[in-house]
C-alpha cells in the first residue's frame, strides 16, 4: 500500500508549480527511504560526460535505480535536495525539465544548492532525497 503524500502550493507562498517543485509535501506514517547523494557515476565504469545535461541524464537514471531498489517510485519522494557546482540560470533549464518529466507534475519539495565542488573534481550535479514508502 502506497501512502498518502499531499503536495502543496499554498496561496500564501509563491506558487513553485510552474518551476517543477512544490512548497510543502506532506507524508502519512510509513518506512522512510533516504537516499544518498546520487552522481554521474555509472555502473560500467563508463567515463563521466563533461556537460551538465549529459550528468542530469546518468544522475536521474542512477535516482530511478536507487528509488526502485527500495520498492519506491518518483511519486514516493517527499523532499530533493539537488548540489550543482557554479549553478547559473543555464544550469536550472538543463535540470528543471528532465526532472518535471520524471515526477510528471508531481514535484516533491526541492532545495536547489549551489556549490564550489562536489566529491570528484568531474561530477556537476549530485541529487539526494527522502522518499515514504
Amino acid at each position: 500500500m502506497t501512502p498518502k503524500i499531499q503536495k502543496l502550493n499554498p496561496p500564501t507562498l509563491p506558487d513553485a508549480a510552474p518551476l517543477g517543485y512544490s512548497q510543502v509535501a506532506i507524508a502519512a506514517p510509513g518506512r522512510m527511504v533516504f537516499i544518498s547523494g546520487q552522481v554521474a557515476a555509472s555502473v560500467d565504469g563508463s567515463p563521466v560526460p563533461p556537460g551538465l545535461a549529459d550528468q542530469v541524464t546518468i544522475v536521474l537514471r542512477n535516482f530511478a535505480s536507487a528509488l526502485e531498489a527500495a520498492g519506491a517510485t518518483p511519486d514516493n519522494v517527499v523532499s530533493l535536495r539537488i548540489y550543482v557546482v557554479d549553478l547559473d540560470p543555464e544550469g536550472v533549464g538543463a535540470l528543471m525539465a528532465p526532472l518535471a518529466a520524471m515526477f510528471g507534475g508531481q514535484a516533491p519539495a526541492l532545495t536547489g544548492i549551489g556549490v564550489n565542488a562536489l566529491a570528484s573534481p568531474e561530477f556537476k550535479i549530485e541529487i539526494e532525497a527522502v522518499a515514504v514508502i
